[in-house]
């Protein structure tokens, strides 16, 4: 939560007129937001363009941040939308976070498992989630990787958290019988 308070600090000082206080948001978020555009725009040209064009976009809208979640959730939404109408102005093929998993979601202590294995696992948990329907790879992926609140998780997708909750519940046995139902040989060495 120290981080959101320095985060309302420097939006704060933005609003008050010192514009180039905003650096400072562009500084602690740019790796994140380029993360996440290159899952829905794979050329690295096209996602620098999206990403500034995400920066923009929530400069222009920083009066709108209330601080109900954090700035990063907030951020992610403008990400979302700003890369989805992106792709509809370039009709490219929608590569989407919903069907990508990050490396943290695999729990292999340390020492245990070589990096092929760690890899394998990746793949094949990736592979699963863009099995899931759309929405429950959002959820999964939100929860998961991002690690964003039932409550956030609400808020990006429009949902309250409780729905958020019995979804979350529902995608995880549906990732479950898809992992073991196609991947039944390769789980049992998860």
């Amino acid at each position: 939560m120290q981080d959101n308070k320095h985060d309302l600090e420097v939006i704060r000082l933005v609003l008050q007129g010192n514009t180039s206080s905003y650096a400072v948001l562009v500084e602690r978020y740019q790796h994140y937001v380029f993360t996440l555009v290159l899952r829905y725009i794979p050329s690295r040209e096209e996602a620098e363009e999206a990403a500034q064009d995400v920066f923009i976009k929530a400069y222009k809208s920083l009066a709108d941040y209330r601080g109900d979640s954090k700035f990063s959730t907030w951020l992610y939404t403008i990400v979302h939308t700003t890369c989805l109408s992106f792709l509809r102005k370039r009709k490219a093929p929608v590569v989407s976070i919903e069907s990508t998993m990050a490396a943290h979601t695999i729990t292999t202590p340390a020492g245990e498992g070589s990096s092929s294995e760690r890899s394998s696992q990746k793949r094949l948990i990736h592979d699963a989630v863009q099995r899931l329907p759309e929405t429950d790879a959002q959820i999964i992926t939100l929860f998961y990787q991002h690690e964003q609140t039932l409550e956030e998780i609400g808020n990006i997708l429009g949902m309250t958290p409780n729905n958020v909750k019995v979804r979350l519940f529902r995608a995880r046995g549906k990732l479950k019988d898809i992992l073991l139902k196609n991947y039944a040989g390769d789980v049992a060495h998860l």
